[in-house]
């Protein structure tokens, strides 16, 4: 089976992205700022702040898929970890680019990871990938984000960003926050609770990334967002039922969230409803297109 070179491959994504891969029979190999190549998934060197890869690591690589970046809603946005945003995902591509080059060693696809963030709060309008994006600093990064992949496009890659929702995992991410409260037997939703959240299980994601591989018609943004988006709050009320703990619905205000978020409040108080129609006109066949049934998946396997 292909060798899949990851860059971020310790992350939420990375972490459930490398076992679906390695069941699937592929090899997979990781990027990481110490080199292990006998640990599960090989490791090799490479900083990005310096622009230096072991070059082993791309001979070695069919296909290249790029997760890595600073997390979005990890610290507060001052002006250095706005930057920090920005140039962890750009950077990394370039320096993929300039790898490629070097060698002349050009894997079959480069797929990297974009964020759903591009398209800015629209309300209840539903997009598509042809929308244009947004206002604000993550609409503008993932703008950024995204130019920063069609520079592999232009190399003459088969080139593929997925444009990711919130991710549901147990293992981290937005749900394990989301559940947190429940454990006092208090949920909360943010603001009105109206904003639409377009969301997706961790393996539906995955597994975007594993038919981006074998697909070889893929090629483009593609939303990476389950069919059925919910307002925010239908999301804690439905939660609340897979969990089967009684809790009382309370809403945190968005004057309270700004105050104490700033800026990063817009990351959940952004109302985006995204289309899946173009992934499953390719072919993709989500394993959990409802809300109810992820949740359940989730919470009794535990990823």
């Amino acid at each position: 089976m292909p060798t899949v070179l990851i860059a971020g491959g310790s992350g939420l994504i990375g972490r459930r992205l490398s076992a679906i891969l390695k069941e699937k029979g592929y090899e997979v190999l990781h990027l990481s700022r110490r080199r292990r190549t006998d640990a599960a998934y090989p490791t090799y060197q490479w900083d990005v702040a310096a622009q230096s890869i072991d070059p082993e690591a791309v001979e070695r690589a069919d296909y290249v898929i790029n997760l890595a970046g600073a997390g979005i809603a990890d610290r507060p946005w001052t002006s250095a970890r706005k930057k920090l945003i920005v140039e962890s995902r750009t950077a990394s591509a370039r320096l993929l680019l300039s790898a490629f080059r070097a060698q002349g060693h050009w894997p079959k696809a480069y797929i990297g990871i974009a964020a759903i963030g591009y398209y800015g709060s629209r309300a209840d309008e539903v997009l598509e990938e042809n929308a244009p994006p947004g206002s604000g600093f993550l609409a503008e990064s993932c703008v950024a984000w995204e130019n920063a992949i069609a520079g592999l496009a232009a190399s003459g890659i088969r080139t593929v960003a997925i444009r990711a929702g919130i991710v549901l995992s147990t293992r981290g991410g937005a749900l394990e926050k989301i559940m947190m409260p429940f454990h006092f037997f208090v949920g909360s939703y943010f603001g009105d609770g109206s904003q639409w959240y377009s969301w997706i299980h961790i393996d539906d994601l995955c597994n975007m990334f594993v038919k981006a591989i074998e697909d070889e018609q893929m090629q483009g943004v593609y939303n990476g967002v389950a069919p059925q988006p919910v307002p925010n709050k239908e999301l804690v009320e439905q939660l609340r039922q897979a969990m089967g703990k009684p809790a009382l619905l309370a809403p945190v205000p968005a004057f309270a969230l700004r105050l104490a978020m700033g800026e990063m409040a817009e990351t959940i108080l952004s109302s985006v409803r995204v289309s899946s129609r173009k992934i499953q006109e390719a072919g993709f066949a989500f394993r959990f297109p409802n809300l109810p049934e992820a949740l359940a998946d989730l919470l009794r396997r535990k990823v």
